[in-house]
Parts: C-alpha cells; structure tokens; sequence
C-alpha cells in the first residue's frame, strides 16, 4: 500500500516515509492509496473480541500490506494497555459515554501518542540516526508524546510549551521525565511556540544535520489508531444490547483530527449512522 498527498494524487511514499515525515512535501496530508473494510466475519465476531484484537483486525485493513501483521500486533501490545469503557447513563439508557480518560496522561491523545512512538521507533531500527521529534503544544498533547516516547531508543522529543500557557499538572507531565524528552518553556504564546518548530523545520543546514520529525495529530500514525477505540464503542454497544439501535456519535471538537477518526472506522466497516461535531462558537 502507498500513501499519497492530499494536494497531488501522483505524490506517493510508503508507510515509514509517511510515518516519520508526518507531512507531504507539498503541504499535504497523507492518506493511504485505499481503505480496506472489515469483512462480514470479522463484523460479526466484533462482540467477542478483546480491545486489542479488534485494534489488530483494524490495523490490518488501514496499514494493508505496508506493515508486516507481527510488528503491527508488537505495536498494539505495547501501545494500547489500558481500556477505553463505554458506560450507559442511568437517565438515559439509550445514550452511553465513551470514557477515553484511562490512559497515563489522562487524555485520549495517550492513544495515537503511545502507537505513533511504538511504530516510529520500528521504523528508527534500521536508521543509523537520532530521530529528533519536535512538538509544539498547549497542554495535552505535550503530555501525551513525552508519556509516550519516555524511554523510546534511538528518538529524542523536544516539546515547546508557553510559559503561563498550560495547567500545573500538565507542567509536571511534561518537564519531570528527564531522559529522552525535553521541555522548553517559551516565554510567548502557544502560536509562538508553533513557530518556533515550523522555522526549525524549515532550517535547510537543520534539516541536513539532524532527522526531524513531527508528532502532530495529522500524522496518520496518531491517527489511524484513535479509529480503534471508535470499534472498540461499537463492540461494546452490541454487548449492551443497542445493536437494533441507530449508531450516532457526538465528538466534542477542535481541529476534527477525532472526528476523522471515526470517519475512518466508519469507512472501514464499523456501522455508525451519524456524526456530530461538537464544537464551541469560535467567535474570535
């Protein structure tokens, strides 16, 4: 499988390429070549699988052929430790909560963070450089890459953080690892710090000198596996009972990058009837 830009179809790499590049040379994202689709077996066999054997069955129609179902197995299991429940509202019986609050960090970016740092570094054991990631952030993000690649080898993290920008307890997330992540704390707003990485990536003699790469939410390695927990809902809703019921999902939103994520486990076979997205007025 090859994955393509967004701005130009005949712009296409392969899984590692997209993986640590995290955006197309034109500006685009990537996307793979096709989208596989679960099929009827696997559909009905949803309710008995454990979160992570449905994250395997999931990979495989996303990654195709570009990942070897070992390492993507390898991956899941080191990434996804931790469960995503869904639980019914007393008041309304009909309306459940997906709870994505169980991992490390406390935030659902625990999912793509910790399976983007487990595939970057199968991707980093045949390269004879450092990996650097740089990470611009404004609270959870920074905490969930700097959970996730704590300790990870041949990759250092730097993520740039305003000063006065992030909660106390995200602070401590991100500056008392030590190790391979390092915390920055830019006097300046969160836009500041953006900038800050965009020049860097932008900086041709950096670029030479070192391996950069990015952990933003558009790479498809964070990506691809937040569609997990969206079967992982789903399985569990059939085991709730609420399989005659039509499958409408409201997904609090900033930049879409969640929502997409359903998008695509509802491309990939899972039979969800609708999408919300909840967001704020943004009147700015």
């Amino acid at each position: 499988m090859h994955f393509y830009s967004t701005n130009n179809n005949n712009l296409a790499c392969n899984l590692d390429t997209a993986v640590l590049q995290g955006l197309a040379p034109d500006g685009g994202l990537f996307m793979p070549s096709s989208f596989g689709s679960l099929g009827k077996s696997v559909l009905k066999k949803i309710p008995s699988f454990s979160f992570q054997e449905l994250s395997f069955e999931m990979g495989k129609t996303l990654f195709g052929d570009s990942l070897p179902h070992s390492i993507l197995k390898k991956v899941i299991d080191e990434a996804i430790t931790f469960d995503a429940p869904l639980v019914s509202l007393p008041q309304t019986p009909d309306t459940a909560v997906l709870e994505l609050f169980w991992g490390p960090t406390l935030s659902f970016k625990d999912f793509g963070a910790r399976f983007m740092a487990q595939l970057m570094a199968h991707f980093m054991e045949k390269e004879k450089k450092e990996l650097s990631v740089l990470v611009a952030t404004s609270g959870d993000t920074g905490s969930a890459v700097a959970n996730g690649f704590f300790n990870v080898e041949g990759i250092r993290v730097f993520i740039l953080y305003p000063s006065g920008g992030v909660s106390d307890i995200q602070e401590k997330q991100l500056t008392t690892y030590g190790g391979n992540i390092t915390a920055l704390e830019i006097k300046g707003s969160f836009d500041d710090c953006q900038k800050l990485v965009k020049q860097a990536f932008q900086d041709p003699e950096l670029k030479n000198a070192k391996m950069l790469a990015s952990a933003n939410s558009i790479n498809i390695a964070r990506l691809f596996p937040q569609s997990f927990y969206y079967a992982w809902a789903y399985a569990q809703s059939v085991r709730l009972n609420k399989k005659n019921l039509p499958l409408v999902c409201s997904v609090p939103s900033g930049n879409f990058g969640n929502l997409t994520a359903g998008l695509i486990a509802k491309k990939n076979g899972i039979p969800f009837t609708h999408f919300i997205a909840a967001t704020n007025i943004n009147n700015i």
